[in-house]
Formats: structure tokens, sequence, C-alpha cells
């Protein structure tokens, strides 16, 4: 039978989400209020429940259901459950390419849209495009005045390596796509608006021939994939040699920078700084691919808008934007970004934690407020 040691916000948190109880219904459950258990996961792992709290969590451990114990388990990587094995890679590309197009283009541009069922927060409006290459091409336009194309292309490539020299090579074309389609649909309205500077990549992948850590590791790479690529070859990315790939996959290999998102028995996932790599191991209980896009579609707009932000600083301008989209709009971000949600589960939250830290988007939307404040006196 699985016990915990001591335990911690994070534990509890997981045996909430392992009785499939919401916040009030596991305060009473436990006979505590749902204040005390807020405190406790707000706390995460680092927050430690007092004397007469961690006997009362062990009590309600020892007296959950069979599968509560063995999703709690699982959840704390106790389980020994399989990673799913196939003989070929199949993995789902989405690309996500942000512009920041300023508030009153965006306006403008989401009169003709359909209003998007995203996070009320942050209003957006979205269009289907056709791509040359992309097998769906969405437009989503945000009213805080930030444009992201999200791609998706499926892909079965041969080796990890293989989608690595894609990825690089494929933002020669795709940017340029990007920026003329904006500046086709903004029908001349486009002076002064920036054009897409970056791509960031998701990446779903659906089965593997890889097993046990080599795996983990795979997830790991895709997270990461520059490690595969010569981004500086003469003609272009070009791929390393093949026992680069074949020599981490049998060694294994981490990165400080890479953080853990998973849930054993359910998800192998992690974010990078070159983007995020998913695995679902339960269809019932992982993420969906529409929960991961649309975290990423939040957090790229938020990172564009940040960084217009801090290129008129650094221009020498005072940035401005228009009140409502001020320092008081960035600070409700954060809050709503860093704050765990009474309905939300653990995985929700470790995927916001991991992509928000990897992003580093905490501290660029703490510098932009900082920066529109003082402009606003």
């Amino acid at each position: 039978m699985v016990t915990v040691q001591r335990w911690s916000g994070r534990e509890a948190r997981l045996l909430r989400d392992a009785l499939r109880m919401s916040l009030r219904d596991f305060a009473a459950y436990l006979g505590v209020s749902d204040r005390t258990v807020s405190n406790w996961e707000a706390g995460g792992a680092g927050y430690q429940p007092r004397a007469e709290s961690q006997g009362i969590l062990d009590t309600a451990l020892g007296r959950a259901p069979d599968d509560a114990r063995t999703r709690f388990a699982e959840a704390l990587g106790m389980s020994d459950k399989a990673a799913p094995v196939t003989g070929r890679i199949e993995v789902d590309s989405h690309k996500f390419l942000p512009v920041f197009i300023g508030v009153e283009r965006a306006g403008r541009l989401r009169e003709y849209l359909t209003p998007s069922e995203g996070a009320q927060w942050l209003e957006s409006s979205s269009t289907r495009l056709d791509h040359p290459e992309a097998q769906s091409c969405v437009l989503h336009v945000f009213a805080c005045g930030v444009a992201v194309f999200h791609l998706v292309q499926p892909h079965e490539p041969a080796a990890l390596t293989d989608l690595a020299v894609w990825r690089y090579r494929s933002y020669a074309s795709d940017l340029p796509w990007a920026r003329d389609r904006i500046r086709e649909l903004l029908e001349g309205d486009h002076a002064g608006a920036p054009n897409p500077e970056y791509v960031l990549s998701l990446y779903c992948l659906t089965s593997g021939p890889w097993a046990g850590d080599a795996y983990d590791t795979a997830l790991r790479l895709l997270s990461t994939p520059s490690v595969l690529v010569d981004r500086g070859a003469p003609g272009g990315p070009a791929p390393l040699a093949c026992t680069v790939e074949e020599s981490l996959l049998a060694t294994g290999f981490d990165h400080p920078d890479i953080v853990s998102f998973g849930v054993r028995g359910v998800s192998t996932a992690y974010a990078g700084w070159s983007g995020v790599a998913y695995a679902s191991h339960s269809s019932e209980r992982s993420l969906t691919t529409d929960e991961l896009v649309a975290c990423e579609l939040t957090v790229q707009a938020l990172w564009c808008f940040t960084r217009h932000i801090q290129q008129m600083v650094e221009d020498g301008q005072d940035p401005s934007m228009p009140e409502r989209y001020g320092w008081r709009f960035l600070r409700a971000a954060a809050s709503r970004l860093t704050t765990a949600r009474a309905q939300e589960t653990a995985q929700h939250v470790l995927m916001r934690e991991a992509i928000m830290k990897t992003s580093g988007l905490a501290e660029r939307l703490r510098t932009a407020q900082e920066a529109l404040r003082e402009s606003a006196g």
C-alpha cells in the first residue's frame, strides 16, 4: 500500500485529484476548511501541513477507494506502468508564430473573425487559413494586440533528428509566410507592424519505438531539438551524425532548463527552451491537445505582448498601451497564470508552471508591468 512519509501541498493536491474531488468536497472529506486546503496547494512541494493535518491526510489516504489509491500512486511515480511502444515515430507538430499588430488593428480584424472559446479574461477571435504544408492553420487574434498563427503538421520521421532539422528549415518559409498573410489581412494597414520573429513548437508524440528510459529521453530531445542539429552549417540547418541521437537515447539526456510536468502512468511531458513535448499514456486522464494548445496560445500571446513593450523601452521610448491593457492588465495576467484554481487538476498546474518557467514569461510580465507603471506616472 502506498504511504507518504511527509505530506506537502503537492501530495495533498495529488490526493484530491486521485479522489476526483473539487477543493470544497475535498475539504469536507478531510473535515477542514476550504482555505486550509487552498493554502496547502498554493504552497506546493515547499509547504508542509502541521502534524495534526499530516494525520488527517494519512487517514484520508487510508480510507480512499482502491482505484483512487492506484491513481495517487501513479501520480507520485510509484507505479511501474510501462510507456507505449510501437515500431515507428508518429508526432503531431504544433507551431505557434506570434506577432504584435497593435490593439486598434486587432480590434478591426476581430470584427470579421469568430470569437474564440479560450480564456475569457484574454479575449480573442480566430479564423482558419490555408497553408501550403500544414494540415490545419488557425489565426488567433487577441484583443490585446497580438496575432498568433497555429499550424498543425503531422509527421512520421525516420528519426528525431529528421524532425529537428525539418523544424529549423521550415522556419525559413513559415516566418515570411506569416508576415505576408498578416499584411494581406490588414489590407495595407500594416505600416509599423513588426514581423513575426520566432516559432515555438509543441510536439504531441503518439507512438515511438523506444521503451523505458529511452522513451523518456526521446521526449526530452523533442523539447530541445537543437542538440541534434548543426544550425551553423553552410547550407542551413543540417543533421548531426546519426550516432549523436543513438548515443543520447542509449545514455540519457537532460538539461537544467528542461522541466518535467508529466504524471507517472498518465503522461510523459517536458517543457524546454525550444518548446514542449507531450505523450499521453491514458486518454481518460491525460491533458488533451486542446488544453495544451490553449496554454501555449495564452503564453505566446503574452510573451509577444511583453516583447513589444521591451522593444519600446530599448528604442528609448516611454512604453504606453491603452489603459485596458496597461500595467493592471499584466498584473492580472501574472496572477491568473501563477495561481492554482479550485477546479484545476495537478496536471494543469504543473503544465502551466513548467511552460511559465521555461518561457521566462513570469519575469517578462513583471518587467513590462513595471515599465508601463513607471510611464503612467
